[in-house]
């Protein structure tokens, strides 16, 4: 599927899988798990990762010479103006404008995002140049909301942040798909390939998962376990599967069983 091209805002990438940096017990194991997956993209809490102070150990050196895009996301942000200002300060001290907008709501339980304060700051960031890949719940409605103001994404959670549950909602992931045309990125709760995998038969145009590898027994090779499902997931998906049914169906064809008996 060479021709088979994710575009978010005016950038291209191959690989439909993102993944976090968060996690990883060092950015070795982070770069090295990030090539095995193959990912294009990786995603990194600037209050809690550096990549922009250069006196510390940085992530961004980790990844010199490579062609995968950073992708600073808000995390631990909890109102549109913290958000608009930490982004503001990461572009003059990194030059990145391709960003991960979240705003959380619930800070002590469900780590759910407040939505209000996402499209609030998404108004003023797509306004501003950033191309605003935009974390949200899993509401249809919100999701056309967040495409309306400028973001390049969406980013609908498929079940609570880091707790592995899988794709909880295949409804409204299913809804959120048909209501917007810019691309719908599933993004938290996936715990094994398998989960990848369904979000991308969804419908899904990307998977952005950091848990499932992070805290893998083995997460290189669950990089690589994840690099093929979102592939196996897509081609099932753009193969078109076949209708349910209530009753069962034959696979061998009928004709001529009559004139056998006789």
């Amino acid at each position: 599927m060479k021709n088979d091209i994710l575009k978010i805002g005016n950038k291209t990438f191959q690989s439909r899988l993102i993944v976090g940096s968060g996690k990883y017990k060092d950015f070795q194991t982070t770069f090295d798990a990030t090539l095995a997956a193959q990912a294009e993209i990786i995603t990194v809490a600037v209050r809690r990762v550096n990549i922009t102070n250069p006196n510390e150990e940085n992530l961004l050196d980790y990844f010199k010479g490579s062609k995968i895009a950073f992708l600073p996301n808000s995390a631990g942000c909890t109102t549109a103006e913290e958000a608009i200002t930490l982004f503001r300060l990461t572009r003059e001290a990194t030059g990145i404008d391709f960003i991960k907008l979240e705003i959380i709501g619930d800070t002590q339980k469900t780590l759910y995002p407040d939505v209000l304060e996402t499209l609030k700051a998404c108004e003023v960031l797509a306004k501003d140049g950033f191309c605003v890949l935009a974390y949200s719940n899993d509401d249809p409605i919100m999701a056309k909301h967040l495409e309306n103001a400028g973001a390049s994404a969406v980013m609908p959670l498929a079940a609570p942040i880091g707790s592995g549950l899988g794709i909880q909602n295949r409804y409204n992931i299913t809804f959120i798909k048909e209501a917007i045309k810019v691309p719908l990125i599933v993004d938290a709760g996936v715990g094994c390939a398998s989960d990848a995998a369904i979000a991308m038969e969804l419908g899904a145009d990307a998977v952005l998962t950091n848990t499932a590898i992070a805290g893998a027994q083995n997460p290189i090779l669950m990089a690589e376990a994840m690099r093929d499902a979102v592939r196996a997931g897509r081609a099932s998906y753009l193969a078109g599967r076949i209708p349910k049914k209530p009753y069962a169906s034959a696979s061998s064809p009928t004709e001529g069983l009559a004139d056998l008996k006789a």
